[in-house]
């Protein structure tokens, strides 16, 4: 069940059309907020368990260099701690703090809130199914990068 390269390249425009409406969305609710788009995005990650910054960097996708500066900034915010790894005293543990995980579910409120103001025209089966293919996507590319990493497969064919 091959898919064609057209519609390939049709479902990466648009993933790229949703990647840009999502931004200009997030950008008028964040007016004002002391945390933007790239830290939201490092809280939610530190949210889901304590982990290693390189870990985290990682999973981000984004150089060591940077997620130290998000985790700097969010730590003088008080929205995260770090402590020693106990399997390795060089390295560090990143936790959301409790005010952390406070700011944590307050975004994740508010943006919940403002993309149903956004879906007054969808029925909850347009939301479940939207969901379970964008969730089936995700998986599919998290598991063609996992297998690219490890050398598995032939990085042309990714696109």
């Amino acid at each position: 069940m091959a898919v064609a390269q057209d519609t390939a390249a049709k479902l990466v425009r648009q993933i790229f059309d949703l990647q840009r409406a999502v931004r200009c969305v997030a950008a008028v609710k964040l007016r004002g907020e002391d945390t933007g788009v790239a830290l939201q995005g490092v809280l939610r990650f530190v949210g889901e368990g304590e982990a290693r910054a390189t870990t985290l960097a990682e999973r981000l996708g984004v150089s060591a260099p940077v997620l130290s500066r998000h985790v700097c900034e969010l730590e003088e915010q008080g929205y995260v701690v770090r402590r020693p790894d106990p399997l390795d005293g060089r390295a560090q543990l990143i936790a959301l703090s409790a005010s952390g995980a406070a700011k944590l579910r307050s975004i994740e409120d508010q943006r919940a809130a403002t993309l149903l103001g956004f879906l007054q025209d969808w029925s909850e089966q347009d939301v479940e199914e939207t969901t379970k293919t964008l969730q089936k996507l995700a998986e599919s590319l998290r598991t063609s990068a996992r297998a690219t990493t490890a050398g598995s497969i032939n990085t042309t064919e990714i696109v």
